[in-house]
């Protein structure tokens, strides 16, 4: 018997004779392959068996192609639907969460209304709480971290990508990297028990006798020198702050075309001109991103502020004055409070933070959609 193989071939070779392999032509399968392909309108059990076998295995690739391709629908769909419900579990938490925290905080704004966001109290001995001043305390010392932080940490990928030596980059990375790895109680107890005592001793005399008689900013820099307060705890933060937003400029930095650089530097740029006038405008919504990234984790920090803030709840103007933020006032009184209205008072402190924190990310997201449109109208 003639093997399936050769029939397939005979059937080609009768089609095409000039494509028939010569190996299997001649008298191995006694001159079967070297007989003419059959005249118009007529069979040879030869052509009928190659046909035959051609149908079958056809019938065998189109079943098999539909099996394979039923799999793979079948493992597009589980795949799908595994995705769905990470980004749908995801959702739920953060509903989970409002959900609880809404309804453990209404007995305090049921209480209190209105005045609970706009009053000064905080008397647990009385019960009368209210949120402006840890609001107040957190938003300047996120202010005053992201004022020292956004130009270090853009002075700092400035120089890894652009100035310094090959040799460099790599341990200065390393080093930024190395601070984002650091726990905040560690840089909390460094900023009580080192930092503070030097910028008492130091820096804040220094900084009150030459800035405290200025015009409109010299109240800023009032206050006994002790070390701690709303300007300790900013500082601190800018310091806990910068790896991360140094971390993102870097990598939006090295994506920047090198041809766009070398042209700049073509036509007489200097360094400052390319980063400013090329390198930032290619990348400003990463770098906005990298800002919004570094503000998000200033407004939440706990202990390294609670180490050096003063944690007291007053409002006070002049920056060396102890103040407290919504974190430090929930870790330094949560497990302290007794009553219904203490503990949904705290947990109206940590809602308006879950707000506060969710209005800053949504106008980050708000101004890099207007800078993508802005940038796919010029081109």
């Amino acid at each position: 018997m003639v093997p399936a193989r050769l029939h397939r071939v005979s059937y080609l070779c009768h089609i095409s004779p000039l494509d028939c392999p010569d190996e299997l032509s001649g008298e191995r399968y006694g001159g079967f392959l070297g007989r003419s392909a059959p005249e118009p309108g007529t069979t040879t059990g030869e052509h009928v068996l190659s046909e035959e076998l051609l149908e079958t295995e056809t019938r065998a690739v189109s079943g098999s192609t539909h099996t394979t391709r039923w799999r793979d629908s079948l493992a597009d769909a589980i795949f799908r639907g595994i995705t769905q419900i990470a980004a749908l579990t995801v959702l739920a938490l953060i509903l989970a969460i409002l959900g609880v925290l809404i309804t453990k905080a209404w007995p305090a704004f049921h209480t209190f209304g209105w005045h609970f966001f706009t009053g000064t109290e905080w008397d647990p001995v009385t019960g009368k709480f209210s949120a402006l001043t840890s609001i107040y305390g957190t938003l300047v010392t996120s202010l005053i971290a992201m004022v020292i932080a956004v130009p270090v940490s853009f002075g700092i990928a400035l120089f890894i990508t652009e100035l310094a030596p090959a040799w460099l980059r790599r341990p200065v990375s390393t080093a930024v990297e190395l601070l984002a790895a650091i726990p905040s109680i560690i840089y909390g107890m460094w900023g009580l028990f080192v930092f503070a005592p030097l910028f008492a001793d130091k820096a804040q005399p220094w900084l009150t006798a030459h800035l405290g008689k200025w015009p409109l900013i010299g109240s800023l820099f009032q206050g006994p020198p002790i070390g701690i307060g709303v300007f300790t705890a900013g500082l601190i933060l800018a310091i806990m702050v910068i790896p991360f937003v140094t971390a993102v400029m870097r990598d939006v930095f090295e994506v920047v075309p090198t041809v766009l650089k070398e042209s700049a530097y073509g036509l007489g740029c200097t360094t400052w001109e390319v980063m400013w006038n090329v390198v930032l405008p290619y990348t400003r919504v990463g770098v906005v991103g990298g800002i919004m990234l570094g503000l998000g984790r200033a407004l939440g920090e706990t202990m390294a502020v609670t180490f050096v803030i003063g944690n007291s709840h007053d409002i006070n103007l002049a920056l060396f004055m102890p103040g407290n933020t919504i974190s430090s006032t929930l870790a330094n009184e949560f497990s302290e409070a007794v009553g219904d209205t203490y503990t949904s008072s705290l947990i109206a402190l940590g809602l308006i933070l879950f707000l506060v924190t969710f209005v800053v990310l949504a106008i980050a997201k708000f101004m890099l959609l207007r800078m993508s449109a802005r940038e796919g109208a010029r081109t």
